[in-house]
């Protein structure tokens, strides 16, 4: 049989215990990558980290559950530390990781807000995301045959009002930290990309649509594993550092590379002619 093509590769995706980062781990896996499954759950219920990483194995990969709470650097330099004794290399970090307030916010006004949802989405979904970069680079760069493979997951709110004011400033810092770690990690070989995904049927998605908080969007909504199809497909991508710098949405991705989802389908996604595109 012969090796998938990121068999031997070493990936982390932050956040990974459900949601988009449990389909991008799953569409790692596929590729026959390593992934470290990374979040605060874990056991045997429907959504941990343990059962991330089964789903891994069983689509191919070998999934790692570390428990990582984000809000702790500590804990993030630790995961990185084990890392760094158990494979010796990084080669894909994905930052995912984003905390929806308890009870969601769908709108309303900053000040009717507690500012609990500053930290729960700046916090966790921006400046985790920078902790993590600076330990994961930092290992990449240890090996020279790394793939140095760096995404970001975003969204349209960054460039238009979403749900919240926390809610965009979190996502338009996350297209920054793209945008500025291409620049700086240029030299070095280091390959930075955003994505966009259009409506993506989480479970806190399909469970808010069957409440009527939201409307199901038919023709473009997409499933968790067509983000992580997209991503394993811009790791295993030789030109992949043409893109660099670039936030990307996943519909046009998944275009470019041919890829459908579980459901065989192709959702065509929302694009924004705004976008970075300048590659770096």
């Amino acid at each position: 049989m012969s090796a998938k093509p990121l068999q031997g590769k070493v990936a982390v995706v932050t956040g990974s215990s459900r949601g988009i980062g449990r389909g991008i781990a799953i569409g790692l896996g596929e590729m026959g990558a390593t992934v470290y499954i990374t979040g605060r759950s874990s056991g045997t219920g429907p959504l941990t980290i343990d059962s991330t990483a089964e789903l891994v194995n069983e689509a191919g990969g070998e999934g790692i559950p570390v428990l990582v709470d984000l809000a702790h650097d500590e804990q993030i330099e630790a995961l990185y530390e084990k890392i760094r004794d158990s494979h010796g290399r990084l080669d894909i970090h994905v930052n995912n990781a984003f905390t929806i307030p308890n009870p969601p916010v769908w709108g309303g006004k900053f000040w009717e807000h507690p500012i609990q949802i500053w930290d729960d989405q700046v916090g966790i979904g921006l400046r985790s995301a920078y902790v993590a970069s600076v330990h994961a680079v930092r290992l990449m760069m240890k090996q020279a045959d790394s793939l140095r493979f760096l995404a970001n997951i975003s969204s349209s709110g960054s460039e238009r009002y979403t749900l919240s004011a926390s809610y965009g400033i979190a996502k338009m810092g996350t297209d920054r930290l793209t945008r500025d770690f291409a620049v700086e990690g240029k030299e070095d070989g280091l390959c930075v990309i955003g994505l966009w995904p259009s409506q993506v049927l989480t479970e806190f998605i399909l469970e808010s649509i069957e409440k009527g908080d939201i409307e199901l969007d038919e023709e473009n909504s997409e499933t968790p594993l067509y983000t992580g199809r997209v991503i394993a497909a811009l790791a295993n991508d030789p030109d992949r550092y043409s893109r660099n710098g670039q936030v990307l949405t996943t519909a046009e991705l998944a275009l470019h590379y041919d890829l459908v989802d579980e459901r065989g389908k192709q959702p065509k996604g929302k694009r924004n002619p705004t976008m970075y595109r300048e590659t770096i």
